[in-house]
């Protein structure tokens, strides 16, 4: 399994066996219940996560609601950006949408062979900007893509979320009520 997720790894940015080996100094894995928390409102994000399997959700609280950000499936890299860098609580929660196994990468570990390791650099690089990037597609499309065309994006880019998510939670993804979902579904 680690074997995987180092290749994966590798596939962002090329790693050496030794810089594997540090690394893996740095990981671990654990395996989370659907319903379960990787990160609470007012933990600190010391982690870059990983969906080994599984499926979790990503939402923030406003006036007493709770707002879907992210969806992460299986194979894709997550945390809360925020609280990583700025090293304080964070408002995003983390949940386990499915039985899920994540693995952790630790930012103590990353930070340690940041300056010195320039593949471990590259690698901080690649993952950081494809975070920025999905966040900047993100506020791009709630900004200047239609209702309709945010959900036939959402099933375009994860197929099987129906099958995954209550719609209550992709009615707060895609900013809009719960009703104006089922309208748009009932047309596509």
């Amino acid at each position: 399994m680690l074997t995987e997720y180092l290749n994966r790894l590798n596939e962002l940015s090329p790693l050496s066996i030794e810089s594997k080996n540090l690394l893996l100094e740095h990981i671990f894995v654990k395996k989370i219940n659907a319903g379960d928390y990787i990160l609470k409102q007012g933990d600190v994000c010391k982690h870059i996560y990983f969906v080994n399997k599984g499926f979790v959700r990503i939402f923030y609280y406003k006036n007493g609601k709770n707002i879907t950000e992210w969806f992460s499936k299986e194979k894709s890299f997550f945390f809360s950006i925020a609280s990583y860098f700025n090293e304080t609580e964070s408002n995003l929660v983390i949940e386990t949408l499915e039985d899920s196994e994540i693995i952790f990468l630790s930012k103590a570990g990353l930070e340690k062979f940041r300056k010195t390791n320039l593949e471990i650099a590259n690698l901080l690089i690649e993952l950081f900007s494809g975070s920025l990037i999905f966040s900047q597609q993100r506020m791009e499309s709630i900004q200047f893509e239609t209702a309709k065309d945010r959900y036939q994006n959402l099933l375009n880019e994860q197929p099987g979320i129906l099958n995954k998510v209550p719609l209550h939670h992709l009615a707060t993804f895609l900013g809009i009520t719960q009703e104006t979902l089922s309208r748009i579904r009932a047309k596509v």
